[in-house]
């Protein structure tokens, strides 16, 4: 038996294809200005049993392709469960939101807060502030590695802190040092919304932002054990393929 997920997010869509719960394939292309056809376009040569939907844009192709459809929230859980069955915590960030879950021994879903109505704390909040200070988002974890003192960026707000970043350029203040102040802000955020969740100290990292070297560290020293899959950015469609497999078992 051959399932599928397909994750439509704010920034990238991802697919993943699985049989037995093992991933045969894994296909990931940017969202763009026209999310059903490019859902359309890495889908069209997959050949599966069952598809489902996540993300964002799930409504949308359900109502294009008459696909059913399961919340980013349950497919996160059921990812990373399979992938790591001791998971009791996920932390996923992604492109515009930030999701963070508690598991109970069978993986489903104790408590969960997500913050998908600002920007703050996100991919996108580091993407804009690494676009202010000059750097590419993805080494923008290791420009912030390389700092030299520390800087609190007060203001979480993106319109708010992009004006706050820029003040600190025109001040003098090292990009490096003010980029290790932009992941230590984000890096509090989600560790208080991991708080508020859950008490463990292992937390199952995903998303576009796990590839984030660090906020990975930052979350470390924090005194939290991070386990982060090596295709951080395929957990919530492999999710979502599991979940049509489930559901053609009847599980």
């Amino acid at each position: 038996m051959i399932t599928a997920g397909i994750d439509i997010g704010s920034r990238t869509i991802a697919a993943v294809v699985v049989e037995n719960k093992k991933i045969i394939s894994t296909k990931l292309a940017y969202t763009g200005f026209s999310p059903v056809s490019n859902a359309q376009n890495i889908i069209k040569n997959i050949k599966a049993d069952k598809i489902i939907a996540t993300g964002y844009g799930r409504t949308l192709f359900e109502h294009h392709f008459k696909s059913d459809t399961v919340t980013e929230i349950k497919a996160a859980a059921r990812g990373a469960f399979e992938l790591f069955p001791g998971t009791r915590a996920v932390l996923d960030i992604g492109g515009q939101d930030v999701k963070a879950l508690s598991l109970n021994d069978k993986g489903k879903v104790i408590k969960f807060e997500m913050n998908d109505r600002c920007a703050a704390g996100t991919g996108k909040f580091l993407e804009i502030m690494a676009d202010s200070l000059g750097f590419d988002l993805e080494t923008f974890g290791e420009k912030a590695s390389s700092f030299a003192k520390k800087i609190t960026i007060s203001n979480m707000c993106t319109v708010f802190a992009e004006s706050e970043v820029t003040s600190l350029l025109a001040k003098g203040e090292n990009p490096e040092d003010i980029a290790m102040g932009v992941h230590e802000s984000v890096s509090k955020r989600a560790l208080s919304m991991i708080r508020r969740v859950t008490s463990s100290n292992q937390i199952f990292f995903s998303g576009g932002v796990a590839k984030n070297i660090c906020i990975k560290k930052i979350l470390e020293n924090y005194g939290f054990e991070i386990t982060a899959p090596e295709d951080p950015q395929a957990v919530v469609a492999y999710g979502a393929a599991l979940t049509a497999a489930d559901n053609l078992n009847g599980e």
